[in-house]
């Protein structure tokens, strides 16, 4: 199958994926009464989902992973090239999954590193697109080293859609707001019920339950955190932006959301997309009042002239 098959393949089997698990949210809730459009909602999925990852794929392979085998030739070494696909599937799934359990527990441990996870954790309610919310800073390391192995290391391209594909679906699943248990799978598989205690705003949690895909880190190195009930409150400790920019701001410099929205040098800030909209329904008004009485302005100015 060529790459741009599979990544129509991918791309319709992430959409359906998304789909499925905000129906069995509705159904079987892990938290009832969590709305679909939650706090938080549009900043995820249009600035972290579609436009934030739209530019930093972008500047990830053409501009970090590309130019880098370009210097040094690393593919050219074919160094798993001949293994089957599942093979490789496997090998990078595996590695960068042991990797994100390191550099996530690192995170929780280092000053600096946290501001550039906490935005992750900043969401009051988490769902299927709560995984999303991830800092610039944290999407770049991240990524870079998850792909470039898979480029550097002569993998099949297909390999590139395919891997991206898991982490979405995964991504999705362990935050999603599903009342589901994996059983005796608990141990080796990361679900809801472990991912959703990390998220929770409580103390015993902050280090623990890093794993992403396999929880299998977590019991193994003694992070693993699953009491018998479920936790009341998500999200951060103490106060974090709405907005997606003073989000990253944020990480370099605190400052208080609500005191800039109150100030009046801020306005145009807080307010231009409002305003916007208020300028483009005052025209399309116009508009339309135009073409209603078009006809009749013409009649006039034919008969006042001719």
């Amino acid at each position: 199958m060529s790459l741009a098959s599979v990544e129509i393949v991918t791309t319709a089997l992430l959409i359906t994926t998304a789909l499925v698990i905000i129906l069995l949210e509705r159904i079987f809730p892990y938290r009832k009464g969590l709305p679909i459009f939650r706090e938080g909602f549009f900043v995820d999925f249009v600035w972290y989902t579609l436009i934030q990852s739209f530019f930093l794929k972008i500047l990830i392979f053409s501009y970090i992973i590309y130019p880098i085998d370009q210097h040094y030739h690393l593919s050219s070494l074919h160094i798993v090239t001949n293994w089957p696909i599942a093979a490789q599937v496997l090998f990078f799934l595996i590695t960068h999954d042991f990797y994100i359990y390191w550099f996530h527990r690192w995170q929780h441990n280092s000053k600096l590193l946290w501001r550039t996870h906490e935005a992750h954790h900043s969401n009051k309610e988490v769902d299927w697109l709560s995984g999303s919310r991830s800092h610039i800073a944290e999407i770049i390391i991240n990524q870079t080293i998850e792909f470039a192995p898979i480029i550097l290391l002569g993998a099949n391209p297909i390999i590139v859609p395919i891997k991206a594909l898991i982490d979405a679906m995964w991504g999705m699943f362990i935050h999603s707001n599903i009342n589901v248990s994996l059983g005796k799978f608990k141990k080796v598989i990361n679900g809801p019920e472990m991912h959703q205690w990390h998220h929770a705003d409580y103390n015993q949690v902050f280090f623990a339950n890093f794993s992403t895909k396999f929880s299998l880190w977590d019991w193994l190195f003694g992070t693993a955190y699953l009491p018998d009930f479920k936790p009341e409150k998500f999200g951060l400790y103490y106060e974090y932006p709405n907005d997606y920019f003073l989000q990253h701001v944020y990480s370099v410099k605190r400052m208080d959301e609500n005191k800039l929205r109150g100030n009046i040098k801020w306005h145009w800030y807080f307010y231009w997309r409002q305003d916007l909209m208020k300028w483009v329904k005052k025209n399309s008004a116009f508009k339309r009042k135009y073409k209603k009485y078009k006809a009749q302005i013409l009649v006039y100015l034919t008969d006042k002239y001719y």
